[in-house]
């Protein structure tokens, strides 16, 4: 059925699409029994799928990646269709509007997306407030993670200020947060991957968090393109500075592993995410994992379509899983049919 559904909603523009369906989703949502009879549908419960991750208890390893609720506006929502995890963001401090449309683009034939949305949020103030707001009306366990950026105008010298405003203003909202210098959408983003400027950001916000009375687990996201001395680099300054995690990988620059050639999304601009990424991922995930021997955790997001491909990059070393594009073409059900292939009796 969703499949049908899906053939539709891909002859009208994918942003719009986005729209429409969550806040379809949302409407649906806020009928009581409506919302039961999906959580009924979609989620699943079981002990093996239990998670103690970061010294955070996830119900389940399957997670939605940044960038596809970046105001915070649907945790409810996607709560509802089984989601162990949800992060929002990227969030910076000022809100934007990201770059110009159209900025996403559907790949059918590979399973495939391209997009330059461009750090598009309301900005820290606001989502920090929608956050503290659901905070005292909902009861929930979601386990909510912040994936903070700078500003496209703040020159790189200062996106430390930027990261650290981001993780200052959301920190009692979160239960995790995600450094992001790895999106390709944002001019000069990727050079803050390099060791002297990354140093410098992680430092102050581990700073500040050694500074609260109780620590939120700091992870950093990386690119899919780096080299091995690159990654080298990553592995050497997490376990400096006591990084909780890394997120493996963001969207590729890369077109390779690409079915269909001569379409014309193929030569936009932007990350390329979905199953051309997974086994990149899978590599990435795979050498962190045996680099660091296992001493820190790697969420793994890229390509995830199924139990199978959950499996694989836990097998690699992968301690939680996120889902992203294989959300848009699997459907609402994903979370459902992953969890279930992961079922330990």
């Amino acid at each position: 059925m969703y499949k049908i559904i899906r053939d539709i909603l891909f002859q009208f523009d994918p942003e719009k699409v986005h729209h429409f369906s969550m806040n379809t989703l949302h409407n649906a949502c806020s009928i009581p029994f409506i919302k039961k009879i999906i959580q009924q549908q979609f989620s699943v419960e079981h002990p093996s799928l239990e998670k103690n991750i970061f010294g955070l208890h996830f119900k389940n390893p399957v997670g939605l990646g940044a960038g596809f609720d970046k105001n915070a506006l649907y945790l409810n929502e996607l709560e509802a269709l089984g989601f162990g995890f949800i992060e929002i963001g990227t969030v910076t401090p000022k809100s934007q509007s990201g770059n110009d449309q159209p900025r996403l683009f559907r790949l059918p034939k590979d399973k495939a997306l391209i997009n330059r949305m461009g750090f598009n949020n309301d900005g820290v103030k606001s989502i920090a407030a929608r956050l503290y707001s659901r905070q005292s009306t909902v009861h929930s366990q979601l386990i909510i993670g912040g994936n903070i950026g700078k500003n496209k105008i703040t020159p790189n010298e200062d996106a430390w200020k930027d990261y650290a405003i981001c993780f200052s203003e959301l920190f009692d909202v979160v239960d995790y947060f995600v450094v992001n210098v790895s999106s390709p959408n944002t001019p000069g983003l990727r050079e803050l991957q390099e060791k002297d400027s990354l140093k410098k950001i992680l430092s102050h916000l581990q700073n500040i968090n050694q500074g609260k009375q109780k620590t939120k687990p700091l992870l950093l996201k990386i690119a899919p393109d780096l080299t091995q001395e690159q990654l080298d680099d990553i592995i050497e300054l997490s376990l400096e500075i006591k990084l909780d995690g890394l997120v493996a990988t963001n969207t590729t620059i890369s077109r390779q592993n690409l079915i269909i050639h001569n379409i014309k999304p193929i030569n936009q601009v932007g990350g390329l995410s979905g199953k051309p990424l997974r086994q990149r991922s899978v590599e990435v995930v795979q050498y962190l994992s045996q680099q660091t021997n296992h001493q820190i955790p790697v969420i793994a997001s890229g390509g995830i379509f199924n139990g199978a491909d959950a499996q694989q990059q836990l097998n690699a070393g992968a301690s939680l899983i996120q889902v992203w594009t294989g959300f848009i073409y699997e459907g609402p059900a994903i979370v459902k049919h992953i969890c279930e292939a992961l079922i330990i009796d």
